[in-house]
């Protein structure tokens, strides 16, 4: 029976003051400590408050799948008035640049560079 008092007196923390036992200074090892960018898994185990903004421009807080901050829903093109669809489509695809002439090399001296010639 004193054995026993013993052994659970050992396993009290005011027993040993300086010291804590194992289970106590435990910490969680798993694979998202090594992670420092982003996790690396397709399957959450949780819901994430995330904002989510409509095409209206109002927000909605809700929860998502995946750790995102912002959440934002495509415009319909279909909805809006011809003059702003044209303009939102020349800012997605600008024009190219019109190709300029091309340098020819007729009107260049070439004993302005004979000096770089010379070995």
């Amino acid at each position: 029976m004193a054995a026993a008092s013993l052994a659970l007196s050992a396993l009290r923390l005011d027993a040993f003051p300086g010291l804590l036992p194992a289970f106590a200074a435990s910490v969680r090892l798993n694979s998202n400590r090594a992670a420092v960018s982003h996790l690396h898994r397709q399957l959450y185990g949780r819901l994430y408050p995330i904002l989510l903004v409509k095409t209206d421009g109002s927000t909605v807080r809700l929860r998502y799948k995946e750790p995102k901050r912002i959440l934002m829903l495509p415009l319909d093109s279909s909805t809006l008035p011809e003059a702003e669809r044209k303009a939102r489509l020349r800012r997605q695809f600008p024009s190219r640049p019109k190709a300029g002439p091309e340098e020819t090399f007729e009107g260049i001296d070439l004993a302005t560079y004979k000096r770089f010639w010379k070995k």
